[in-house]
């Protein structure tokens, strides 16, 4: 709902204000007042685009702000200006938005019919969710179960595609995985193999050196006749023959007994090791071969054997889900058909319904013409099968119905979509009828009606207005007419003005009181001459009026 309106330097705009109200708001005057003009800037407000243009004469721009509420009971700020150099800005509370962010959030706002941009009822992608919306209980249900089964059938319908993909990842690199887990089982690698078999290389390859100091050792130990071991025997025995001289002497035989005990040891870890010791030239170049095949699979699949262990394992469980594939496929395969099953089934209930729906609304809006005066006019809900190029049925969570919203004027003509429809005063007549049938569905708050009354009088022009004020109860209506019969339905009437003083024309907008809006009803009907007749008209006219509508 729209509480406040400001405009400056608009156009012939100086400076107004406005404050709206709930109900039907009714804005006459003059022809040449501004009256439109009101509504382009509203319009830019919400989101159309600007023109330099629209900057007053002399000024450097033009700002339009509005105060209003969404239909969720949000309120907000919303702020346009116009530069004369041609930049515009865009805010909503005071923080800066884009032009296309502006017009998404002001449709929740207000819809104006006429000669303007914000006509919901043209956009053809809203007609089946208006649709929908018309005795909502009847379908809501038909459509959850739509939506439900739409999420099961996207959803096994997008695992089997990423199946197929993966399967087909795998088939690629199958070879190639197979390739490299039979190298690493061939290579027969084990953890610790490397560190060993370095240890061995650097034996082998110092054999002889190794050979020379062992067979030097064990003969200074043991095996010469100046071996150490004999002249410790010779010193051993040479001090236990003292012994009886003193403990000492005893003591240090003793100790030196234990030495001997010890290099005898020594003496025989060194002839083993002697002899386990060989010179072997096709070992070293078998472990050397070895040890490069290891350095060759680190290379490729890790930095360890622990790492090549692991990567091989990883390939054997890829190849292992690779082998259960097929099976998946073939059980969501099943899943998707059932969904899909389900989904016709469900979508062909909802469509049905639709149908059903659509006759009952297409009734109500010819009688609703009829009384506009379109007495040959008639409405017809196409619907048309979402199909992709193969001509097969496009499922969506929707359903699969195209819906449009189409009129035929007149006896003779083919329906047309609405936005065919050539004359402003006729479109937002039909846009009246169509919004005092399903109108309380669409929850836009505000409704704004521009030349809604051209080309109309007398009896069509008072339906106009009952029909207005009908709407006004659950929506806030702001209307431009020139017909006291609509001015005569508002609960709240404003009067646009347009102003000279020197060479500075302006506009301004008066809001009018009871008596007010008598005298101004009275100049539509008899012109500037307003007379004790036209007031009384204008009196019985307005009583007429309130009489109908209670």
């Amino acid at each position: 709902m729209i509480n406040h309106l400001s405009i400056k330097d608009f156009a012939i705009i100086d400076n107004i204000e406005i404050d709206f109200q709930k109900g039907l708001n009714i804005l006459t005057g003059e022809t040449g007042s501004g009256k439109s003009i009101i509504i382009e800037a509203v319009s830019l407000a919400l989101g159309s685009r600007a023109d330099t243009a629209f900057v007053r004469s002399g000024k450097n721009r033009a700002l339009i702000q509005l105060s209003a509420e969404d239909r969720d009971g949000r309120e907000m700020v919303i702020s346009r200006e116009v530069l004369a150099s041609g930049k515009s800005t865009c805010k909503i509370n005071g923080e800066l938005v884009t032009l296309s962010q502006l017009s998404s959030i002001c449709k929740k706002i207000a819809d104006i019919h006429g000669q303007y941009d914000h006509q919901s009822l043209l956009n053809t992608d809203l007609h089946i969710e208006l649709l929908d919306a018309y005795q909502a209980p009847l379908i809501s249900e038909l459509k959850k179960n739509v939506e439900n089964n739409f999420r099961k059938y996207e959803s096994a319908r997008k695992e089997l595609a990423l199946l197929h993909s993966n399967r087909s990842e795998a088939i690629r690199k199958r070879d190639f995985m197979l390739y490299e887990i039979n190298e690493i089982d061939a290579a027969g690698v084990s953890p610790g193999e490397d560190d060993s078999l370095s240890s061995e290389l650097i034996i082998l390859q110092n054999s002889e050196k190794i050979m020379e100091n062992l067979l030097f050792s064990y003969e200074s130990l043991y095996a010469s006749e100046n071996a150490a071991l004999n002249s410790i025997s010779i010193v051993m025995h040479r001090l236990h023959e003292l012994s009886s001289y003193g403990s000492e002497f005893q003591r240090i035989a003793n100790a030196l007994e234990e030495i001997n005990y010890s290099l005898e040891d020594i003496s025989s870890d060194i002839r083993k090791q002697k002899d386990n010791t060989e010179i072997d030239p096709l070992r070293t170049d078998e472990i050397i071969a070895r040890l490069d095949l290891i350095s060759s699979l680190k290379r490729k699949y890790g930095g360890t054997i622990i790492q090549i262990l692991d990567h091989r394992d990883r390939l054997a469980a890829e190849l292992e889900k690779f082998e259960h594939a097929d099976e998946r496929i073939k059980s969501v395969q099943a899943e998707l058909e059932i969904f899909l099953s389900d989904l016709a089934e469900a979508s062909e209930k909802l469509s049905s319904q639709r149908k059903i729906t659509a006759a009952a609304i297409e009734k109500k809006i010819d009688r609703e013409l009829s009384d506009l005066h379109f007495h040959d006019a008639s409405l017809n809900i196409r619907f048309t099968t979402l199909t992709d190029d193969g001509g097969n049925p496009v499922y969506t969570e929707k359903g699969t119905d195209k819906v449009e919203f189409l009129i035929k004027s007149n006896k003779g003509e083919v329906a047309k979509p609405l936005a065919k429809i050539a004359s402003g005063g006729e479109i937002s007549r039909i846009m009246l009828a169509f919004k005092r049938i399903i109108g309380d569905y669409d929850e836009i708050p505000t409704m704004i009606f521009d030349e809604i009354d051209s080309g109309i009088s007398g009896v069509t022009a008072s339906v106009v207005g009952r029909k207005l004020s009908a709407i006004s109860r659950n929506h806030q209506i702001i209307c431009i007419t020139h017909l006291p019969q609509i001015a005569a339905q508002g609960d709240h009437n404003y009067r646009i003005v347009k102003k000279t003083e020197g060479d500075h024309t302006f506009t301004v907008v008066e809001a009018l009181s009871h008596e007010e809006k008598i005298l101004e009803i009275a100049r539509m009907l008899a012109g500037m001459d307003i007379t004790e007749h036209s007031l009384k008209n204008a009196e019985d006219l307005v009583a007429s009026l309130k009489a109908t509508t209670t």
